[in-house]
């Protein structure tokens, strides 16, 4: 393990921000990309909350790290003092609520005029993590204001995310674009991590960006070295072990390749596996 200080997780919420990942991504980086990553790139298609980003920069500081934002969350980091202020003036209408309990309808109305006069920067994402319950996605305010709410709302403000970016390459791109840009490089990384098909997909920035077409499209630009990450909640296993049993296009890409399973949950009852499949060779 790296004595690299860095964020063990994304400075503000982001579903699907893989910190439980965080062990095992340093450890293959480790073993399969040498030194301080000189002459290696390393491609983050689908960013997200931009912390594999984070991680591999300072783990390998000589890499260039491509961040692919495709769902603006750098934008959000700008207005970290606007999103702590908002909390602050949500806080105390949920001070009669328990944690983790239901809002009442007068408190609820109370919430959203707050949300509604306030004059600085709103994020639904981050209203629906203090807001609805855990791991309950909308897709704008309106969806928010239709739920119930529950108090979920963090207990402290959040801390500065100053030096969160340092040395990434910030770009918004199509995966399907970005990708084979780096095609034929032996030494780019790619890291994939998109939205789980099948899978509610609210949270992102285009709720229908990635579909089954996109799935395939994936699928036929991906190449060793990468690291996929992909769910139960998802078909991508049973897919490539059918590819590879029948020699579909781009078998060859997953035959062999490695997998780490980490069991993990969104609530009592929503319990599933997340993986994690490379191949480096």
């Amino acid at each position: 393990m790296s004595s690299i200080s860095y964020f063990k997780q994304a400075p503000l919420p982001f579903i699907g921000q893989k910190r439980m990942f965080l062990k095992y991504f340093e450890r293959i980086l480790n073993e399969n990309i040498p030194d301080d990553g000189e002459g290696w790139t390393i491609v983050d298609a689908f960013g997200g909350s931009g912390l594999l980003s984070h991680v591999a920069k300072r783990l390998k500081p000589k890499a260039r790290v491509i961040y692919n934002d495709f769902d603006s969350y750098a934008e959000r980091l700008k207005h970290i003092d606007d999103i702590n202020r908002l909390r602050g003036l949500i806080a105390p209408l949920l001070a009669t609520t328990q944690k983790q309990k239901r809002v009442d309808g007068r408190v609820k109305q109370q919430i959203i005029d707050v949300i509604n006069g306030f004059d600085g920067y709103i994020n639904e994402h981050i209203l629906c993590s203090w807001l609805c319950f855990s791991g309950q996605q909308v897709k704008d305010l309106d969806a928010l204001f239709k739920e119930d709410f529950w108090n979920c709302i963090r207990q402290s403000d959040y801390p500065s995310a100053d030096g969160y970016l340092d040395g990434l390459e910030v770009v918004n791109e199509s995966f399907h674009k970005l990708l084979p840009q780096f095609k034929d490089d032996p030494k780019a990384l790619l890291v994939l991590d998109p939205p789980y098909l099948c899978t509610h997909q609210a949270s992102y920035k285009q709720a229908t960006y990635f579909d089954l077409i996109d799935f395939l499209r994936l699928v036929d630009l991906t190449r060793p070295p990468y690291i996929f990450f992909s769910s139960t909640k998802s078909e991508f296993i049973r897919f490539i072990e059918y590819m590879v049993a029948e020699k579909k296009d781009n078998w060859q890409a997953f035959e062999n390749c490695e997998r780490i399973v980490v069991k993990t949950s969104v609530s009592y009852s929503g319990k599933y596996e997340d993986n994690l499949v490379f191949k480096f060779n």
